[in-house]
């Protein structure tokens, strides 16, 4: 969080998406940092610190967005993050988004409103505090 407002970093190789994603975030107050591929994703993680990612699941590689999470996931980083996809609920159907360390999918093109709700939704869940013993949602 900076200035009071979350920070969502979004990365995807297609100008377009980015553009957008920056719109409509913003418009919602939120801050938007974004990166072109998955070694620039990785550095602005570093750099910007961000609340939650949108990560494309297929960028410059065929899976360049899921080495890029898990690559953060074995770093130890927990930030809340949800793969970008073509292939959205199709990919619910093929994997378990959890083991991959997303906490969902939302399908392109992306609906604007329901990216909001969903995003509202786990950023206020990640400020809750965890109850005493229980695991921190990654």
């Amino acid at each position: 969080m900076r200035d009071g407002r979350h920070v969502i970093l979004c990365v995807d190789d297609d100008q377009d998406i980015l553009a957008s994603l920056r719109l409509v975030l913003e418009s919602a107050g939120y801050l938007v940092a974004t990166a072109s591929s998955g070694a620039e994703g990785r550095a602005a993680v570093a750099a910007e610190r961000p609340d939650l990612l949108l990560v494309d699941l297929m960028m410059e590689e065929v899976d360049a967005g899921l080495r890029l999470l898990t690559g953060l996931r074995e770093q130890g980083v927990t930030t809340p993050a949800f793969f970008l996809s073509s292939a959205g609920d199709y990919l619910h159907e093929m994997a378990d988004v959890g083991r991959l360390g997303a906490d969902g999918v939302f399908q392109k093109p992306l609906a604007p409103d329901v990216l909001l709700s969903v995003i509202a939704g786990r950023l206020a869940q990640a400020a809750r505090p965890a109850p005493a013993g229980a695991a921190t949602p990654a």
